[in-house]
């Protein structure tokens, strides 16, 4: 084995083992004080699986918003592909993450610039915009979510001595010093150390997906842009709101006035189960439904109900996006046939 093939094999294994780890990890500690006998009452006797169904149909209604943002990126960059192959081509992404977590987006990327007969770099980088456009929305959300909840939130962690503790770092002066020291070494680490290899590729990098973030501010229809932008992460929060009313313990919380008819514990579960998002992990199983779990606890949800909820999400999501997925491959088969007679009888013309 040469030592090129080696390092693949290495880095192929911490690809796809290491989210695989933090899964099994992730629900191990989920499930450790969980009633199973419990869960499945709830799940058998107190579910309205209507609820969870039209979230699921919701789900697809997500998607190909995100398709019609990504259709203006394309555009704007001289890619013009047909609305059904960019739908595909986020089912396909998100189904293709659910075995191995990352690699649905190059996927994507690569399926449509082939059939486009594009570069890859110029797809990849309206992919890079996209997923940079998600952050900042999140970042934002993250804000807002802990503006509105705060009493909420305090009055949890308050109850927990790491709580205590994490209120009290992140309260603290030097914990901010510390974190602008970071960035000011890691500023100073980038002017320093512009000419050493490792520095320049990152740098590179870092500029590529600066260039690809920057054609949002200079594409037609950024207006659009934006409204689809709100409309994807509508979606998003909708789904879940709709879930609870699925469950007798979130429907509660959709029962309370001082808590917004459920939208203030809909909203913190939300957002921390989509930040939980960025641990590597298989299709998000293990820190989506402990971010869930947690911003349910907030708000008095048992464990068990927290849990068999979260569990029930999750998988109805993921039923659906298998559905899409096979639904894909059927597609872009029907595609490739299509292109292969036409190809035949042009030759038989000739």
């Amino acid at each position: 084995m040469t030592r090129a093939s080696g390092s693949s094999i290495l880095k192929a294994a911490v690809r796809y083992l290491v989210p695989l780890v933090f899964t099994v990890l992730l629900v191990a500690y989920m499930f450790r004080k969980v009633d199973f006998a419990d869960m499945m009452r709830i799940l058998g006797q107190g579910v309205d699986y209507w609820w969870i169904l039209l979230a699921m149909g919701l789900s697809v209604v997500s998607h190909m918003v995100r398709a019609s943002r990504w259709r203006l990126q394309l555009r704007a960059l001289g890619v013009d592909a047909p609305y059904m192959a960019l739908c595909c081509s986020i089912f396909g992404t998100y189904a293709l993450n659910l075995v191995f977590p990352r690699l649905g987006e190059v996927w994507r990327c690569t399926y449509i610039s082939r059939r486009e007969h594009a570069s890859f770099t110029t797809v990849l980088g309206s992919m890079v915009a996209d997923r940079l456009s998600d952050t900042i929305t999140v970042g934002f959300l993250f804000l807002l979510t802990f503006a509105v909840a705060t009493p909420a939130i305090n009055s949890f962690l308050s109850r927990y001595p790491v709580g205590q503790d994490i209120v009290r770092i992140v309260g603290s002066w030097w914990f901010w010093l510390a974190a602008a020291g970071c960035v000011v070494a890691v500023l100073l680490l980038f002017r320093l150390g512009r000419h050493c290899a490792p520095i320049a590729r990152l740098r590179q990098e870092i500029g590529r997906l600066w260039q690809g973030f920057a054609v949002v501010g200079r594409m037609p229809g950024k207006g659009r842009f934006a409204l689809l932008t709100a409309g994807i992460w509508g979606c998003y929060f909708l789904q879940l709101y709709i879930a609870f009313f699925a469950f007798p313990a979130t429907r509660a919380l959709c029962a309370a006035p001082g808590l917004g008819w459920g939208l203030e514990p809909c909203l913190v579960a939300w957002i921390l189960s989509t930040i939980g998002m960025a641990v590597p992990s298989n299709g998000g199983l293990g820190p989506w439904n402990l971010g869930v779990i947690f911003g349910l606890a907030v708000y008095g949800v048992g464990t068990t109900e927290a849990t068999a909820f979260s569990m029930l999400v999750w998988s109805s999501e993921t039923l659906m996006l298998i559905i899409l997925g096979i639904f894909t491959m059927a597609y872009i088969a029907s595609g490739r046939k299509k292109t292969e007679g036409d190809a035949a009888e042009m030759a038989s013309k000739l």
